[in-house]
């Protein structure tokens, strides 16, 4: 298996981080980024996969034994034919490094944004979390897949302080605590799919604009929220945010089928 090496990655190279149970490995040949890809959506075969990477048997075959060796995948017998195997993924996408979605940004006008006295007590913590955000943005580090989880856990806790049966009353005590811990204002703009804006989004309302959705820990945190709700998993999809050059940030949270 590929090790990290210290420093900024190679022009063109990008590299994922997985988090396995043996400790966290560095992923940067194109070929093992497809496989787990493919993987992190469900299980496949070895045919399939050798199909979806588009490479020889021999070749893919060498791959997964080393993703195997350092445990980020496993294999079983496939049930309807043991001649089979099926491969599943067992580490998980913590972060992923890309030159390519450096950010360049003045990170002194973060720090410039902080008033003291300002009456806001959590104010200077979103601005940490925002300058620490920033600061790896702009050395290509995106950590969507962590930020989800953290807040899919959060979620799972937050649950019980604003649960209610009624879908219309659950959405009021969302927003309620939204309002409350200065996390932004959330209207609903639609039922089917529902449809929630936010405004002042504590997540992104400062971020660069990359034209890319930005609110990954919000996202984790509705998904978590709204599965419990409705008792079956959903899908949420950020499709407007402030750093896509929106004034407010919109979510479509529609129920998996």
């Amino acid at each position: 298996m590929e090790q990290g090496v210290a420093g900024r990655p190679r022009p063109g190279r990008e590299i994922d981080l997985y988090s396995t149970p043996g400790g966290t490995q560095a992923v940067g040949s194109p070929v093992r980024r497809t496989i787990l890809a493919a993987l992190r959506e469900r299980d496949h075969t070895f045919e399939e996969l050798v199909v979806l990477a588009g490479r020889a048997k021999s070749t893919i075959s060498v791959h997964l034994q080393d993703l195997t060796a350092v445990n980020l995948i496993e294999s079983r017998p496939d049930p309807e034919d043991s001649r089979r195997k099926i491969f599943s993924l067992t580490g998980d996408l913590v972060a992923s490094v890309s030159p390519e979605e450096r950010v360049a940004d003045d990170l002194a006008a973060y720090a410039g944004m902080y008033r003291p006295g300002s009456g806001d007590p959590f104010a200077f913590y979103r601005l940490a979390l925002r300058t620490i955000r920033v600061a790896l943005m702009q050395e290509g580090v995106l950590l969507d897949p962590l930020l989800t989880r953290s807040g899919e856990w959060l979620g799972e806790e937050l649950y019980l302080a604003v649960a209610d049966s009624d879908t219309g009353t659950f959405c009021v005590n969302i927003a309620r605590f939204w309002e409350e811990h200065r996390l932004g204002k959330i209207e609903i703009a639609g039922t089917e799919p529902l449809v929630l804006l936010v405004y002042d989004c504590f997540e992104c309302i400062d971020l660069p604009v990359t034209g890319k959705p930005a609110c990954a820990f919000d996202s984790g945190i509705l998904r978590a929220l709204f599965s419990r709700h409705y008792n079956r998993p959903v899908e949420v999809v950020e499709t407007r945010c402030y750093s896509m050059g929106f004034d407010h940030c919109r979510f479509e949270i529609t129920i998996d089928r």
